[in-house]
């Protein structure tokens, strides 16, 4: 079976008969795009017919340079997606893994987030999102908002906790019957059926 040539759009005839530079051209539009892990370009390049040995040899020489850095894109998106997204810890881990990021590199980025800083994001998205409709039960609007905070990687019960929070507040300001931390006790049980419908 023969190998598929690699893309070189836009590359000379001298260019094309140069496995590198091609490998070369295809990673910097790549990376001009957007920051990637060694992991997803690697996949990228298999997947547009490289030479192993020769996508192995460029990405090494990209990774000496500093064009590729799976630390410092594991830092930084660990940062804009718990600020941006308000993802928890457990999803971030996730995410990086699919991304092909080292464990002990993960661990490094995730250890600016402890358990403090979980319940903060936790709350500012809770009290961005709850939502009490005129004559909702108060205990459904907390499923709903516990399953959008679940969604985010949340354990439940921090969710469930959160959205009793937001949901007092938001109750208290509209003149509602307020739904403390005790109604959600009621509802903790419940949590495993609707984790998995969301």
């Amino acid at each position: 079976m023969s190998r598929r040539r690699p893309e070189s759009r836009g590359s000379s005839s001298g260019e094309d008969s140069d496995p590198e530079s091609v490998v070369r051209s295809i990673l910097l539009r790549r990376l001009a795009a957007a920051a990637r892990t060694r992991r997803e370009l690697e996949k990228d390049l298999a997947k547009r017919g490289a030479d192993p040995s020769v996508a192995a040899r460029v990405l090494d020489r990209f990774e000496e340079v500093g064009l590729i850095d799976d630390v410092a894109f594991a830092k930084l998106w660990v940062e804009s997606r718990h600020r941006g997204k308000a993802l928890s810890r457990s999803a971030l881990q996730r995410e990086l893994r699919e991304r092909g990021v080292d464990r002990d590199v993960i661990d490094e980025a995730l250890s600016v987030i402890d358990d403090d800083d979980e319940w903060v994001r936790a709350r500012q998205f809770g009290a961005a999102k709850a939502r009490l409709r005129p004559g909702e039960d108060p205990r459904k609007a907390a499923r709903r908002l516990a399953g959008q905070l679940a969604r985010k990687g949340y354990p439940p019960h921090m969710c469930f906790a959160v959205a009793a929070e937001a949901l007092a507040g938001v109750a208290e300001k509209r003149q509602h019957d307020v739904i403390d931390e005790s109604d959600a006790g009621l509802i903790v049980d419940d949590f495993p059926a609707q984790q998995e419908s969301v």
